[in-house]
């Protein structure tokens, strides 16, 4: 009897492999910082065979809180299998001229999310992360989409903060973020344990992220905070913002079911 399952663990059924096969479909609520960091600490966590952005240091910092599930739609009645939230921070970059980002920190509150993130090539930790939530009330603890409107956002991980910021929605975006918009480019690395061959990983790739079915509500901006925390163990305060450019809100809804490998680096 053959073992099945997409990850492990793999089984005579498959059923307790951590993530399903692909198609995954997402949506959530989004919180974005367009942002500025010192443009040396940029180009020191780009990957190899990407090169600087003209705009030295464009970054954005990314919270969302997401519902996701595979084909069927079956975590939707189970949803501490569907529900989890991230923040992460993208830098802009080039790949043979094309504008890009690549995400060099991203933190996320679910096993789930964690593996399906290294396979697609994002460097995901775990951490804990919160979000303000709002409901469509006229309600005092609902802040609502309207003009004024207040929102937050804050990470955590290994009882350390990591990460903080505010949005005050002044009206609707007619263009929504900037600098998380081009297409995302990240490093896939699974490195040996073969002592002497630590060097010589396994996998290390450059990939493509590969969506369709995309889908956006309206997009609510604003003036924004963003603070990055420094943590023992963790680097991401090197892109800490030296200027800030806007906040936004709004929900956005995507399909992965494939991955494009853009150069091999091993």
């Amino acid at each position: 009897m053959s073992l099945k399952g997409y990850t492990v663990p793999r089984t005579s059924t498959g059923k307790a492999s951590l993530v399903p096969p692909p198609p995954w479909h997402y949506v959530g609520d989004f919180l974005v910082v367009d942002y500025w960091a010192d443009p040396d600490a940029v180009r020191a966590v780009l990957p190899e065979g990407l090169d600087p952005h003209p705009d030295p240091g464009r970054c954005a910092a990314v919270f969302a809180d997401w519902q996701s599930c595979s084909e069927g739609g079956e975590e939707l009645l189970d949803p501490i299998r569907s529900h989890y939230r991230e923040f992460f921070i993208v830098v802009n970059a080039l790949f043979e001229g094309e504008e890009v980002t690549t995400c060099p920190f991203i933190w996320v509150d679910q096993d789930f999310a964690l593996a399906r993130g290294w396979i697609q090539g994002f460097p995901k930790k775990l951490g804990s992360i919160f979000m303000t939530r709002t409901f469509g009330l006229d309600v005092p603890a609902d802040p609502g989409l309207k003009p004024g409107g207040r929102h937050g956002a804050t990470c955590s991980a290994r009882g350390r903060q990591i990460a903080g910021m505010t949005l005050t929605i002044e009206g609707e975006s007619p263009d929504g973020p900037r600098h998380n918009a081009p297409p995302i480019v990240n490093v896939r690395h699974f490195p040996r344990l073969a002592a002497g061959r630590h060097d010589d990983p396994q996998v290390h790739e450059l990939v493509r992220a590969v969506s369709r079915d995309r889908a956006i509500s309206k997009v609510y901006a604003g003036p924004a905070t963003l603070t990055l925390h420094p943590a023992p163990g963790e680097e991401h305060d090197s892109l800490a913002p030296v200027k800030i450019d806007r906040g936004y809100r709004f929900t956005f809804g995507y399909t992965v079911d494939d991955l494009k490998t853009v150069k091999e680096l091993a």
